[in-house]
């Protein structure tokens, strides 16, 4: 008998990332970007990574903001070009885009130059920090509590929205313009109630529809809102906007008239009778 002894290796399961937060850094010293990436380089919040934007420059920040609208942190160097280039960026976000969901971190390595105290009075930030106290664990707790809240904020204002198309729909439910904002309204419900999901698409084989239907075959289905990557395909059938497992699977819920669970979707049948 041999005395050797083999160990299986393990399988590592590959880990599936779905999304990014999206955080902005600004400075005007390099290295600061390159200790802020590297301190945050394997941070993972809700199976979703970090993408880092840069700006350099209280300009370069701003134009960032007009480019990208769905930025979740900044972390904010107060002196850059001028001494208060970060406040004046800081008063352009809330004031001037009224982008109240993106978390405002501001840093700096010259407190006395903006005193805490009046920054947190005078503008709309969420967290003041000096460089040297932010430890990469520091750091790494600030942007989740940051990004809780940008979460949060977020599906605050999706269900906002949703509530805001039922209820305008509501006073005329039965014409075609006000059912169409109706489902628009659930579709942005429930994809909030499934955790702020970006896409999202309500699917029917009704004659009813975002765009007239001339034909009509009741074993078709055909998209009559959507959210995300479904928002213009309102009248097209689901085999022109869904293809391989995903098609399957909506057709498999529709003919079983059942739910059908995915690690990256979800299928849900509703019945009714109209």
């Amino acid at each position: 008998m041999s005395d050797e002894i083999f160990f299986a290796e393990d399988d590592e399961e590959e880990v599936q990332f779905h999304g990014s937060w999206k955080v902005l850094i600004v400075d005007d010293e390099p290295e600061i970007h390159a200790v802020t990436k590297l301190a945050l380089g394997d941070f993972v919040f809700q199976d979703k990574k970090i993408e880092f934007l840069s700006a350099y420059s209280g300009a370069e920040a701003k134009q960032a903001f007009i480019d990208n609208h769905d930025i979740a942190a900044v972390l904010l160097d107060v002196v850059m070009e001028t001494d208060d280039a970060g406040l004046l960026v800081a008063d352009f976000i809330r004031n001037e885009l009224s982008n109240h969901f993106t978390r405002i971190i501001l840093r700096t390595g010259q407190p006395g130059q903006a005193p805490e105290r009046d920054v947190i009075v005078n503008y709309d930030i969420n967290d003041y920090k000096s460089k040297t106290e932010l430890t990469a664990q520091k750091l790494f707790s600030v942007l989740i509590s940051a990004l809780r809240s940008y979460r949060d904020i977020s599906a605050i204002e999706e269900n906002r929205k949703g509530l805001e198309k039922i209820i305008a729909a509501s006073a005329d439910i039965f014409s075609l313009q006000s059912f169409e904002c109706f489902i628009e309204g659930i579709v942005q419900q429930l994809a909030s109630i499934l955790g702020g999901t970006e896409d999202a698409a309500y699917l029917t084989s009704a004659v009813m529809g975002a765009t007239p239907l001339n034909q009509y075959n009741s074993n078709e289905l055909f998209v009559f809102t959507g959210k995300g990557e479904y928002e213009n395909k309102a009248g097209k059938k689901l085999e022109q906007v869904l293809s391989g497992p995903q098609l399957k699977s909506c057709m498999l819920a529709y003919t079983n008239k059942s739910l059908i669970y995915e690690d990256e979707y979800l299928v849900a049948y509703c019945d009714s009778k109209s």
